[in-house]
């Protein structure tokens, strides 16, 4: 098990707060000593602002992104989340060309406003800015670095999603711990064995990261928000969480009985006792999982499949390759159905949708990248709206109430 990132939440303004920076620069490197010292990897550092329209004039953007980019990695963070544009923005133009100025630099998109409602042009103008990221690189990865969110909150260590509220600086973490359970599915000898096996597994490293975060919190008093135990994979099959699925007993992830076996992996997460913050579900990213890439390169698992799983899983549509001739009018009824289950079942979801250019569904990526495995481009399956779900309204969804017969 890895620590993907530190995230430290805080707001160091437009310009920059140099002092606040080098401040929270310091804590970070601190708590990456400790926890490497506890033998935990600590892949990298992160800092998340509030949603960048709170400090920075939308026109400043790519600018900000540019000086950011800069002065955080002075200070050792590696990558830096900016924040979501909110649902009713005017302003989803410059999100491109902030991406465009740094590799380190993460942006989301809302889809839902503080109301919890859908946005249909917010899911439109996220859909398009999807389309436009897809063509700033050859690769496609520009879409690597923003997600859609819908009822996503702060405080969520995974990036693209991540963003602070106002106040004194805080941090949680985000975990790497797909090959926990890999390797307790793999020995336990019944589905009862493997889900006590993985809440003893969770909550011992748990109650050890848990013990450093408090310690750093009581030296910076800075608030320590939680873990996000995710299960984050790696594309290796020893921390696959699609060949930990299959290790139940499923011939391949994505045939009859990978629903069952993504909620009782849910479940299972949900019965651990520890501080939480973030998705704290089942991650299913294709292109960063050996065993998902395997599935969808079989044939096993498509989109709608994968957006079925959202229903019971707890992060959404993770790194997908697409077409590249896919259009903004087929990711938009994606985008809604998406923000729909995360309000009617009232849980965090994101979409990170990757067209990639000059590919054919069917064909295979060929990314030259350690944290991506290669698998075919999906097909996207999806018409344009059309009639009244082309408006622009925001459509409040309110969660699902239990009634009594």
């Amino acid at each position: 098990m890895k620590i993907r990132s530190i995230t430290v939440f805080c707001q160091p303004g437009f310009p920059v707060n140099r002092l606040l920076l080098q401040q929270v620069g310091i804590f970070a490197n601190h708590a990456r000593k400790l926890y490497q010292d506890h033998g935990y990897e600590v892949q990298s550092l992160r800092l998340a602002t509030p949603p960048f329209e709170q400090f920075i004039a939308p026109v400043d953007l790519p600018l900000a992104a540019q000086s950011y980019a800069i002065e955080a990695h002075a200070d050792g963070f590696e990558y830096v989340s900016l924040g979501p544009i909110q649902a009713d923005s005017a302003d989803w133009n410059h999100i491109p060309e902030a991406l465009s100025k740094s590799d380190r630099i993460f942006l989301s998109g809302s889809l839902t406003t503080h109301e919890s409602a859908l946005s249909l042009s917010a899911a439109r103008a996220c859909a398009e800015t999807i389309v436009r990221l897809s063509t700033l690189e050859k690769t496609g990865f520009a879409n690597l670095r923003f997600c859609a969110l819908a009822n996503v909150p702060a405080n969520t260590p995974f990036f693209p999603a991540a963003y602070a509220q106002p106040g004194r600086p805080s941090f949680a973490l985000a975990l790497e711990a797909a090959d926990l359970a890999v390797q307790v599915f793999k020995n336990a000898t019944s589905l009862q064995e493997a889900s006590a096996g993985l809440i003893t597994e969770i909550e011992k490293h748990a109650a050890q990261l848990e013990a450093v975060g408090n310690r750093l919190s009581q030296m910076y008093t800075y608030e320590f928000n939680g873990l996000d135990f995710t299960l984050a994979p790696f594309p290796a099959d020893a921390a696959s969480i699609g060949r930990a699925l299959e290790s139940l007993g499923l011939e391949a992830f994505g045939k009859p009985g990978s629903l069952f076996a993504s909620a009782f992996l849910t479940n299972t997460l949900d019965q651990a006792q520890f501080k939480r913050t973030g998705f704290n579900g089942l991650m299913l990213p294709v292109l960063e999982d050996s065993g998902l890439a395997q599935s969808v390169s079989d044939g096993h698992l498509g989109l709608r499949d994968l957006l079925m799983y959202s229903s019971v899983c707890g992060a959404g549509l993770d790194v997908i390759p697409l077409p590249g001739e896919t259009t903004a009018e087929e990711l938009t009824p994606i985008l809604l159905d998406l923000a729909a289950l995360a309000l009617r079942l009232n849980k965090a979801l994101t979409a990170r949708l990757m067209p990639i250019p000059g590919k054919k569904a069917g064909e295979m990526t060929n990314f030259d990248f350690d944290f991506f495995a290669n698998c075919r481009i999906l097909p996207v399956n999806s018409a344009p709206l059309l009639g009244k779900l082309k408006g622009n309204e925001e459509i409040a969804i309110t969660a699902r109430r239990a009634f009594k017969s």
